[in-house]
């Protein structure tokens, strides 16, 4: 019972700030009745369980994550085919616009619950997540990419590959450093410089990885969170100039970027025409319907851009289940794949397990209960244990470098022993 995808009005600004997320959701709090009152069972009826989305189908820079809902929607066809959730349908209502808008999060979160009436937000895919509070507070099952610190402590809410965003007596995942280092023939005697936007986020992201490339024994020799959050530079100039002098007058061995797509593009195109010779790399431009322009291609080639999830070229199994899942779910045609699917498909693929766990009689309970003693291994993501998700991250990744207007593995999927977050 899966029905269309609904979307908001277009974005209006692009709002990356958690600091301003937290304060819209701590002012858009609600009754104060939790959804976990004895027995609550909101969403759920005999024959089907409700469930809905919130992604940033669009953004004022362009930006789109769409196909994370095309993913979970795969995901929930293949569940019902298979019998539902404990003989329950899924009945997937599709996922809200937020535009990358705290404001429109909030929103969409608020009309999910006391609207819509579901029982779980999976999945929940954008760079705010003002609508964390309202949703712990209303105690509703909430799976995403743990990329933000709501991800991280709420007792309702799950990453899908864990929290990615490290909290004092947490760990770092090493994917990303561990990866370059091994690309690079070791860590020792190189140099890498961070860069990132200057928010909340980006400011967060400096210092975790700041800490993990070090701790792998880079020298690192810049790391700022100076690009303007709001809106994409027209001149790179600045930045280049700094990062290129940035290793005792010299360049680094390899520059990371921690922003999306558009930044990317601009930054790793102003690199390579002031002639930059050394490792590019991104968490983000695994796509490729970016390889549609020839300009997008020529910009990102080369580039090396960290996984944590099964590559798409990967011969698992589990990664041919999930392509035919998509494929099912566009309606049988073949559709170019990229990481907004998988976050998606991975988001329903939690829920779908923990409930699944949570017996006949799921209720907000059940389902919690489930969580605290869940664990799988082998997944798309690694081995999954709750409620260890909720602090640390599951530790497993790749790279893959686009090279010739095709993406190739450059790391395998491997997972690592995380450290601790100082």
């Amino acid at each position: 019972m899966l029905r269309p995808i609904r979307t908001l009005a277009a974005a209006t600004a692009v709002l990356a700030l958690v600091s301003a997320c937290n304060s819209a959701s701590m002012n858009g709090s609600s009754s104060g009745k939790g959804g976990d009152a004895p027995g609550n069972s909101r969403g759920v009826s005999a024959g089907s369980v409700k469930v809905g989305g919130i992604v940033s189908m669009t953004s004022a820079s362009g930006y789109s994550k769409k196909d994370t809902d095309l993913g979970a929607k795969a995901r929930y066809l293949r569940a019902n085919a298979e019998g539902g959730i404990n003989g329950r349908k899924i009945d997937y209502l599709g996922a809200e616009d937020d535009g990358q808008d705290p404001a429109k999060n909030l929103a969409a979160a608020r009309k999910l619950v006391q609207q819509d009436k579901v029982f779980a937000v999976a999945p929940m895919s954008s760079v705010t997540f003002s609508g964390a509070d309202f949703l712990e507070q209303e105690k509703v099952p909430t799976f995403g990419w743990g990329t933000l610190p709501s991800f991280c402590g709420p007792k309702h809410i799950y990453g899908f590959n864990g929290c990615l965003v490290p909290t004092p007596g947490g760990t770092l995942n090493q994917t990303w450093p561990e990866g370059i280092g091994r690309i690079l023939g070791g860590a020792q005697g190189r140099s890498v410089a961070i860069i990132a936007n200057d928010s909340d986020a980006g400011k967060f992201g400096i210092r975790t990885f700041q800490q993990g490339f070090a701790s792998a024994g880079f020298k690192v020799s810049y790391a700022k969170a100076s690009v303007p959050a709001t809106a994409v530079p027209s001149d790179w100039s600045a930045y280049v100039k700094e990062i290129l002098a940035s290793n005792d007058g010299k360049a680094p061995d390899a520059v990371v970027s921690v922003m999306q797509t558009p930044n990317n593009i601009g930054l790793f195109s102003a690199l390579k025409r002031s002639g930059y010779q050394g490792l590019l790399s991104d968490p983000t431009d695994y796509d490729p319907g970016l390889l549609a322009k020839d300009a997008t291609k020529q910009a990102l080639d080369g580039v090396h851009v960290l996984l944590q999830f099964q590559p798409f070229e990967s011969t698992d199994p589990k990664m041919t289940q999930f392509k035919a899942d998509i494929k099912a779910a566009a309606g049988g045609r073949e559709v170019p794949l990229n990481m907004h699917m998988l976050t998606g498909y991975m988001s329903a693929d939690l829920f779908v397990s923990i409930a699944q766990k949570a017996g006949k009689d799921l209720t907000v309970e059940s389902f919690q209960a489930a969580a605290q003693g869940f664990s799988d291994t082998g997944t798309l993501v690694g081995d999954r244990s709750e409620p260890k998700g909720q602090k640390d991250s599951f530790g497993c990744g790749a790279l893959v470098q686009l090279k010739n207007g095709a993406y190739e593995v450059s790391v395998p999927f491997k997972c690592y022993e995380p450290i601790p977050f100082k």
